[in-house]
Order: structure tokens, then sequence, then C-alpha cells
């Protein structure tokens, strides 16, 4: 991983805080010294996923380079081969690629709930990306402060989402989950770190429990967002056996359809919240569940949830 400092000046920036770290990368807050612009400094590690990032023994705010807190949960990367999927690491040239393809990815997107790119260098031979700073705490930080959490949030993150598709600039984010979203002092929702994608499929980089199935499409941000409004309702995830051990394979069966069915045998959410709106649950189930409900039909009935509420 490069080694950054408090203090150490990167091509005009200066370093002044470590804002955290990932499966594959570590962010800094830095300084332009001219302008006096507070931007985000990703920097790639030496290799990268989430197996291999070390956990702390408590659950904690504190951010730190030496880990994140347990109840975190940084990417993988998933390689997808004929005879199925299987989780490895990156190495530190694979992590560099996936860098430089986040630059390239979001410097063709612009939406005010997607971070943006500001800027690329190359530090050493190696890709630093220069991204928006965005002030505020993840979703994580409010669920665990059980902070009070609105549906209004995922609401915009869904319109943001079918507003970036039709305009052919993002298909879909692929690695939605709490630590990915950022809450602005002002109720603004930011989505950050997009999953690698690949033409041909080959590669995602994605968290299974957020994403059990490892889609390649939008299908992942609806299923995403189910999930997320169920631990929300629960405090619980409805999966623990992720991935799905079928994931990522293109033939069908009778094996794997039974196989998929005992996979979502999870506890509804009115089970372990019996609070729990009816109608809720039934948006929950959909994202989960239903293969043909995607983002427009999700839009849909979070707005109409939404307007009732």
């Amino acid at each position: 991983m490069m080694k950054l400092a408090i203090g150490e000046v990167v091509q005009g920036y200066r370093i002044t805080r470590f804002l955290g770290r990932g499966g594959f990368a570590t962010v800094f807050l830095a300084q332009h010294e001219q302008t006096g612009n507070k931007v985000a400094l990703k920097v790639g590690g030496s290799s990268g996923g989430g197996r291999q990032v070390t956990r702390l023994l408590e659950v904690t705010s504190r951010r730190t380079a030496e880990g994140i807190s347990p109840d975190e949960l940084p990417a993988e990367a998933v390689f997808f081969e004929p005879g199925g999927m299987r989780i490895d690491l990156f190495d530190g040239n694979e992590v560099q690629h996936l860098l430089r393809s986040e630059g390239d990815l979001l410097a063709n997107c612009t939406h005010e709930n997607l971070v943006a790119v500001q800027d690329r260098l190359v530090v050493d031979g190696a890709p630093v990306l220069v991204l928006e700073y965005v002030r505020g705490k993840t979703l994580r930080e409010k669920i665990r402060s059980l902070e009070g959490i609105h549906l209004n949030w995922f609401l915009a993150i869904v319109r943001a989402l079918v507003a970036l598709k039709q305009a052919g600039t993002l298909d879909y984010h692929g690695d939605l989950k709490p630590e990915n979203i950022v809450v602005k002092p002002s109720g603004k929702v930011v989505m950050l770190d997009p999953a690698l994608r690949t033409p041909e499929h080959r590669v995602v980089t994605t968290t299974p429990h957020y994403n059990p199935l490892l889609l390649t499409d939008s299908r992942a941000d609806v299923m995403a967002i189910g999930i997320m409004i169920y631990e929300i309702l629960t405090g619980t995830l409805p999966f623990d056996e992720v991935p799905w051990e079928f994931a990522g394979r293109q033939s069908g069966g009778e094996t794997q359809r039974l196989s998929l069915s005992y996979f979502f045998s999870y506890s509804p959410p009115h089970v372990l919240n019996p609070k729990t709106p009816q109608e809720l649950e039934r948006i929950v189930y959909r994202c989960i569940t239903v293969p043909t409900y995607g983002l427009d039909e999700l839009k849909t009935d979070l707005e109409a949830f939404i307007s009732k509420a």
C-alpha cells in the first residue's frame, strides 16, 4: 500500500486526516495548498479483498489504519469462472486497475447523489483518485448510533440510479451497502465506491451480504436496498451464509431452483419486529426475492408508501 502520512504533500494536496479504509483502498482527507479546497484522496493497497482487512475487537466509530469496526463489511473480489465463482484477493496490479476503472467510471457520471471525481493523479507509478469530499455520516454510523433512518434517503438513491441508468452513464452501482452511503448534514445522500465491472462480467467487486446472488445489473441495487431496509427494521441481516452457492452460474436445473428456495428462507421482518408495516415488508420481499422487480417498480412503491406515512 502507498504510504501516506499526515502532513505530507501529494502533488499540491496536503494530507490532513485519515478517513477510512475498505477492502481495496485507503482514503485520506486532504486540502489543496493553493485553493484551500478539501478533497478525499483514495489510494490502493498492495493487495485487496475484504477477507484480508483486520477487524478491531469492539464496534467503534473510530477510524484507524490498523483495522475496521467488526460491524463493517468491506467488498470482496469475485471471479466468475465456467465452474462457478470464487472469492479471492486482488494483487497490487489488479488493485491499481480497479482504481483506474473507478476513475474512468466516475468521470463519465454526473449526479448530485453520486460522489464526483475531481482529478486523477499518478504517484510513484500508482493511481490516486482525487474525489469530492462528502462531509457527513455513513448509513452504517447512523445505524450504529441508533439515529433516525429515513426512507426518503433510499428513495433519493433509487431516483438517482434510475436517472443514471436512463442517461446511459451508470447501469448499476453494484456495491450498495451502509458503508457506501453518506448522509450529509443537509440530509442529502451520496453514494460512494461503485463496483468494478468488466465488459465480459468476469470480475466484480461487491459485498456478498448485500448482493448474495452476485448480480451484475440493476437488480443488485434493488436487492441491496431491500436488505438494508430489512437490516434497519430487524437489526440483523437476512442471510448469514453468503454468497449463494450457485451464484454466477448460468445454467439452471431443479437442484439450483430448490437451493435458491432454501436460501431465500429468511425470517420475515415482522417476526423480528412486530411493528413492521405490512406494505414495507412487502417491498422488502419483492426487492429480495422477485427477479422481475426493478428500480422503476421500487421507486413507485417507495413513493406510494412514503406518501401514505
